[in-house]
């Protein structure tokens, strides 16, 4: 369903203030504050318990927070008589009733999101054209593989192309074809939709998302840009086979940068500017004072991975 045009473009497509949610004495968020930028692809990272799951769940109305706001779409919390089409989830165990005709789930899928029953055909074909099960809409559910019933579950939640998408771990259980095929379609998507992607593959998070925040015992712990989250903005990696360090001549040749010799890993890290440099001017800087001192480099990369960032914050 399209966005009403006489709205004004959203800033964020949903803010979270202070959420807690308790399940008797033990509580999943605490105090979970969190903004998501309308039009990106957000992460959520964190380890088993965090509270990623219970977070879109709450932001989805299947559970009731016991305190704090939440506002989507800036409509409030949710509501089915607001927000019905405009939002979708995507559960993480989600399971599919085995006698049904994928056709046939699709369209009731539909419906619920309020795809007017002369558009539902198309819509359907649509995203199961998106995942690649065209060929196999009129089987049943227990005909399909594993992966084959995650794709399907991935593609009801883009009937309609909702303004926002819930993911609750959408890449577990699919073989690696299947996550490069659906990480390039969760890319593909329209420029208004926002993504909010729950998963433990970091790779793939930091490929997809633009955005991340990390979650431990229901609080965000850290939250940004990708780039900036990974340094890949503002940081380059050198990875050296010999030393010693030429630090005075680093300095000279870049003196409003700050470098970092990392022993364990022999790793030489180059924190710069980036309102200044960017990576080719700093790379173009460095490797010329490396290779002239005869230092070997066997590696050069922007920023850390994301497993990294997040280790580091979640220590």
């Amino acid at each position: 369903m399209s966005c009403p045009v006489d709205k004004p473009v959203l800033d964020a497509a949903l803010n979270m203030s202070g959420v807690v949610k308790r399940f008797g004495r033990r509580t999943a968020l605490d105090g979970l504050s969190l903004t998501v930028p309308a039009g990106s692809a957000f992460g959520l990272v964190g380890s088993n318990g965090a509270g990623k799951t219970t977070a879109m769940s709450v932001v989805a109305g299947i559970m009731q927070s016991n305190e704090g706001s939440i506002d989507l779409l800036d409509e409030g919390p949710f509501d089915a008589r607001v927000h019905s089409g405009r939002v979708s989830l995507m559960p993480q165990d989600a399971e599919l009733p085995l006698h049904a005709r994928i056709c046939d789930l699709m369209g009731f899928y539909a419906r619920l999101q309020g795809i007017p029953g002369r558009e539902i055909a198309e819509r359907v074909e649509e995203v199961l054209r998106w995942v690649h099960l065209s060929d196999r809409a009129r089987s049943k559910i227990r005909a399909l593989s594993h992966g084959m019933r995650r794709r399907l579950v991935i593609a009801q939640a883009f009937l309609g192309s909702p303004e926002l998408a819930l993911l609750d771990e959408p890449l577990s259980g699919l073989d690696p074809k299947e996550v490069v095929s659906m990480r390039e379609l969760l890319k593909r998507r329209p420029r208004r939709q926002t993504l909010i992607i729950s998963s433990h593959n970091l790779h793939e998070i930091e490929r997809i998302c633009d955005h991340v925040a990390f979650i431990e015992e229901g609080r965000v712990v850290h939250q940004g840009l990708t780039d900036a989250v990974t340094g890949r903005s503002h940081a380059m990696h050198y990875r050296l086979v010999s030393d010693p360090l030429p630090l005075d001549a680093l300095a000279d040749a870049l003196p409003d940068a700050d470098f970092e010799w990392r022993q364990n890993d022999s790793t030489l890290v180059c924190n710069y500017p980036h309102t200044t440099h960017n990576a080719e001017q700093v790379n173009a800087r460095v490797l010329r004072v490396l290779i002239d001192q005869g230092i070997g480099v066997s590696e050069v990369r922007r920023g850390d991975e994301l497993e990294a960032a997040y280790l580091n914050h979640s220590a």
